[in-house]
């Protein structure tokens, strides 16, 4: 995911983004499994889905703290 993909996933509401977080979140444990029974020839794509579901979650939460600090405001 490059770095403009990233600031477009902020413009996304929270259920969009966790339609897709739990999207990749079972293609990540796929490949997980995938890469323990010796299928994976890609081990790099991989970690590449793990920082993915990373700054998924991190634009999620961000998200939500933006939303209680304007309700506290």
């Amino acid at each position: 995911m490059k770095r403009r993909d990233f600031r477009q996933l902020a413009a996304k509401s929270p259920a969009e983004i966790q339609a897709q977080l739990d999207t990749l979140s079972r293609e990540l444990g796929e490949k997980r499994l995938a890469k323990r029974v010796g299928k994976l020839s890609d081990l790099r794509s991989l970690s590449r889905l793990a920082d993915t579901v990373a700054r998924l979650k991190t634009v999620l939460r961000q998200q939500e703290l933006a939303t209680v600090s304007g309700e506290n405001e």
